[in-house]
């Protein structure tokens, strides 16, 4: 990605800085996990087993842990090394709870981790050919980050999102490393989250994402176990669940931040729910459908 200054209605190249150390990519991104992914930091080079990991992270939206390991070189695989990492959190779960405990100082119950969605991230200067082609299955908890820093101060990150819609990381093999943690780890795909609703809610819930997605140009969705996240610029703002007979609807809002003239949200700021917000919304048919976009364009502007 070329990247620009205007200066008197002309554009002058703004020049590629070079990170000298991978410790320069690793103090960068730790220092700005909730802008750059959203993350809490827990560990900054945990020792576990036999490993070294660079940035142990929690992802309260997923309910999971992340690994981030920051690379300025393009001598690694993605692959193996990326399953080495899943396969050694996966057998000390425990490891990860206490140490959670400890840096933050809140309790968590191993229950109430989601060790499906645990996932390993690269952050890199640049990636080979190669490893940009090893990510491309439909499910593989394994991504690619590109980032770059700029003379002008400016940083970019860019995702390397694998080609493939169809090729599954289990035709891999279903042995060794890579059969354990595919058959504990999941990536969930758009089909597989919808999987409880009928025709009927799933055409309602395509006549809302169609309208969200029309917010704005910095939306990215997110398919979790039970329901659909949608987030604005790291934030999520929406979230839906499809189940047979209704949509679930819930806006990131804190209690008394919502503008509902007609009264048709449920606070649910002191009961457990899915979802990120204090408001709840059921829906079964498109009686309150434009008033109810409106309720998600409040969330959306004020997570931005």
């Amino acid at each position: 990605m070329d990247i620009y200054s205007l200066k008197n209605k002309k554009l002058e190249p703004v020049r590629p800085k070079p990170f000298k150390l991978e410790k320069d990519i690793q103090h960068l991104v730790e220092g700005n996990l909730q802008v750059l992914f959203g993350y809490e930091l827990v560990r900054s080079e945990f020792q576990i087993g036999s490993y070294r990991i660079d940035t142990l992270c929690y992802d309260k939206q997923s309910s999971s842990f992340v690994i981030i390991e920051h690379k300025k070189d393009k001598n690694f695989s993605v692959i193996d090394q990326g399953f080495s990492y899943l396969s050694v959190v996966l057998e000390n779960r425990s490891d990860l709870i206490l140490e959670y405990q400890e840096r933050l100082g809140r309790t968590l119950r191993r229950k109430s981790v989601d060790w499906t969605q645990t996932k390993v991230i690269f952050v890199s200067s640049s990636f080979s050919v190669y490893q940009k082609e090893s990510i491309n299955f439909k499910d593989l908890p394994i991504e690619l980050w590109e980032i770059k820093q700029y003379e002008n101060n400016t940083v970019s990150l860019t995702q390397h999102k694998s080609q493939s819609t169809t090729t599954s990381v289990t035709e891999i093999s279903q042995k060794g490393i890579i059969g354990k943690v595919t058959r504990e780890v999941k990536v969930y795909t758009e089909d597989e989250t919808l999987r409880y609703g009928s025709d009927e809610t799933k055409e309602l819930y395509d006549s809302y994402k169609n309208r969200i997605i029309d917010l704005g140009d910095d939306i990215d969705v997110k398919f979790r176990k039970d329901y659909v996240g949608f987030k604005r610029n790291k934030r999520t703002f929406t979230d839906i669940m499809v189940s047979k007979k209704f949509i679930k609807i819930w806006f990131n809002l804190t209690k008394g931040e919502l503008d509902d003239p007609k009264n048709i949200c449920r606070d649910v700021s002191n009961i457990g729910h899915w979802g990120n917000g204090d408001y709840e919304i059921r829906i079964t048919d498109d009686e309150n459908f434009e008033h109810i976009l409106s309720l998600i364009g409040q969330s959306y502007n004020r997570n931005k």
